[in-house]
């Protein structure tokens, strides 16, 4: 067995980001097209993914907001 390094990015896919953010595909993609959302990595014609740091970053900035 290898050892996990956490310092090697890590893509999601679009569903497990929305499963992160509890958001829907819907709202997502919007927050993506406004620019409101970490830009994804083109994996093919159709296919997308994220790095998992940026949505978490993502995340945590959201929780932030909220005591400001």
């Amino acid at each position: 067995m290898q050892p996990v390094n956490d310092n090697l990015p890590v893509l999601i896919s679009l569903n497990d980001a929305c499963r992160l953010t509890s958001m829907s595909r819907t709202m997502l993609n919007r927050y993506r097209a406004e620019g409101r959302f970490p830009v994804a990595v083109e994996l093919g014609d159709r296919r997308v993914a994220f790095v998992r740091a940026e949505v978490t970053a993502w995340i945590h900035s959201k929780i932030a907001a909220r005591a400001a």
